[in-house]
């Protein structure tokens, strides 16, 4: 399809790290329907990310509640005014009025030190990945022999990935390839987020009305890398950069003639797929990055 789409969890705005096979950063998501205001939903459930929001105040919450009502005549022209006009006679209105006063501004002060001291919630730090400290370098051993693991290559597994894990993601990229070139939505949604699937029901959608069909035959997975894997609540994520052939052609829909590409001549492509697994179940392809070439 070309360009990059997808979602990336948190991480949907930020540059991917380098690696061995990718030895570029990459460069962040350009389609995805994450909002880029703080909101992350990978899945397309609306999940809320935390990371830029400002925290409800004391004033917008319970204590302006309460402040507010005081201020709007439950102090001043309610009870206190009752019980003490009456009970201290005529310096009742006079002392009445100093003595809510007081009492108003010590709430306020006690206030303001019980809630000053709450933590903001979730922020970036200094790390260009959104984290304080981002724990580099801890890959995981067991890596396939067409897998780089070492902390130089930009490997940031923070998950602990296994060479099962691994093995999952080479044969995705088989599997969604060859569902793409079938026009097999019902594989492409068991093998990919609603969002992708959105994607590249578009573009089907595209090649159709120009009267074109995507072959893709065989591709042979020649290396990858880990770029990072990371953890958001009941969901990990790996990013991996994938480097394969294929033969890949377009043909007319009707005749079967190519009409781009070459049929005997294998292409080489280098791209940073991400996937996404939700409470340790099945991974499933949620993004798609271009990489430039070594």
């Amino acid at each position: 399809m070309g360009g990059s789409f997808g979602s990336r969890g948190f991480r949907t705005y930020q540059s991917a790290p380098a690696t061995t096979t990718s030895p570029f950063v990459t460069s962040p998501i350009q389609r995805s329907m994450t909002p880029s205001t703080g909101t992350s939903a990978p899945y397309g459930y609306g999940a809320q990310n935390t990371f830029g929001q400002s925290r409800p105040s004391f004033w917008s919450g319970f204590g302006g509640g309460i402040v507010g009502g005081m201020l709007g005549g439950l102090l001043f022209h309610g009870l206190f005014g009752s019980m003490l006009g009456y009970g201290f006679g005529g310096i009742g209105g006079g002392f009445s009025l100093i003595f809510q006063l007081l009492l108003i501004g010590g709430l306020v002060f006690w206030a303001l030190r019980r809630f000053r001291g709450q933590p903001a919630g979730p922020r970036a730090g200094n790390s260009s990945f959104g984290f304080d400290t981002p724990n580099y370098g801890q890959g995981s051993s067991g890596y396939g022999q067409s897998y780089g693991g070492s902390a130089g290559s930009g490997n940031r597994d923070e998950i602990g990935l296994t060479n099962t894990d691994l093995v999952s993601f080479e044969g995705l990229l088989t599997n969604v390839q060859d569902a793409f070139a079938r026009e097999d939505h019902q594989g492409l949604r068991q093998l990919t987020t609603p969002e992708m699937v959105s994607f590249f029901s578009e573009e089907l959608a595209d090649n159709a009305t120009h009267g074109v069909k995507n072959d893709v035959s065989n591709l042979k997975f020649l290396e990858g890398d880990v770029s990072e894997a990371w953890r958001e609540g009941n969901r990990d994520y790996a990013t991996m950069a994938m480097h394969w052939s294929a033969i890949d052609v377009m043909r007319d829909r009707t005749t079967g003639a190519v009409v781009k590409g070459d049929a005997d001549t294998p292409v080489e492509a280098t791209e940073l797929w991400t996937f996404v697994r939700e409470n340790g179940g099945d991974w499933r392809l949620s993004a798609i990055q271009e990489a430039r070439g070594k």
